[in-house]
């Protein structure tokens, strides 16, 4: 499934113009689904349709119902398979089925949301200001060793930059990049959604069983919201850096979670908006 399409445009420049091949970045939906024991053989309960770039679905699947409080372990996952009718003219399979270990117990009333995200907001779908705010599975985990220096800090741009193959093809695509203390960015996904993009991290975390990410850091490439905030926490990592501007409310949201968040960073500096006992 390929993140990029290629388009023919009309460059103007000037008083000239010339037609080229050009790329853009891919936007499908993706319809999220979980197969249950209490349901009849074969059927599947929607839980939300987000608009995203092909590419590492499963990742996206559990990454969202993970960080929207709906699983909680990869033990509850027997498989994860695309299913569906494709679109015409299209291979990939629009529909992520999330199938669930016999007898697992999860809470179905937060599946009675009916989510729609879209790709430049992940909570529009949701029906109160209730449902925004997830509890933190790893609340209580050891994040306070996790310490950056100024130097490593600022060399990030680049190092996530240099894993973003397919924005550099289409300059249309978000990414989120999971790195160390030592500044190595060591897994990247790209959407063109921002929320899509760090689900699909948090998603092989979760996949992995590597949660919480205590011993990481997470680099965004667009700004910071609410909801970026609420998922990094939801993954147990303490510092999140963006290289755009953070929102009020996520600001917010670190000094109440006690997280480091770091903004505007470019051209060799940045601002630290809260908890900056991280970085020495």
């Amino acid at each position: 499934m390929s993140s990029n399409h290629p388009v023919t445009i009309q460059r103007l420049d000037g008083e000239s113009s010339s037609r080229l091949l050009d790329a853009v970045a891919v936007e499908e939906p993706l319809e999220i689904r979980l197969s249950l024991d209490l349901l009849m053989p074969g059927d599947h309960k929607p839980v939300s349709i987000t608009m995203r770039t092909p590419g590492h679905d499963d990742e996206l699947a559990v990454g969202f119902l993970f960080s929207e409080g709906i699983l909680a372990s990869p033990a509850q996952i027997r498989n994860v398979s695309h299913w569906g009718r494709p679109p015409p003219g299209k291979a990939e399979r629009n529909v992520a089925v999330v199938e669930l270990a016999p007898d697992v117990d999860i809470d179905l009333a937060r599946l009675e949301r009916h989510f729609y995200t879209t790709s430049s907001c992940g909570v529009c779908g949701k029906t109160s200001i209730d449902a925004l705010r997830q509890e933190r599975p790893f609340a209580n985990s050891d994040a306070s060793s996790f310490h950056i220096t100024t130097e490593t800090l600022l060399a990030l741009p680049d190092a996530l930059r240099e894993h973003q193959a397919s924005f550099g093809v289409t300059g249309g695509l978000h990414a989120t990049g999971l790195f160390n203390a030592q500044g190595e960015v060591v897994l990247v996904r790209e959407d063109v959604g921002r929320h899509n993009a760090m689900d699909k991290v948090i998603g092989r975390l979760f996949l992995d069983d590597k949660l919480p990410a205590a011993d990481y850091g997470m680099i965004v490439s667009g700004r910071t919201s609410f909801e970026l905030m609420q998922k990094a926490a939801m993954a147990g990592v303490s510092t999140l850096i963006a290289i755009g501007a953070p929102s009020s409310l996520a600001i917010e949201m670190a000094e109440e979670f006690g997280m480091t968040l770091v903004g505007f960073m470019r051209d060799g500096r940045c601002n630290v908006y809260a908890n900056g006992q991280r970085i020495s």
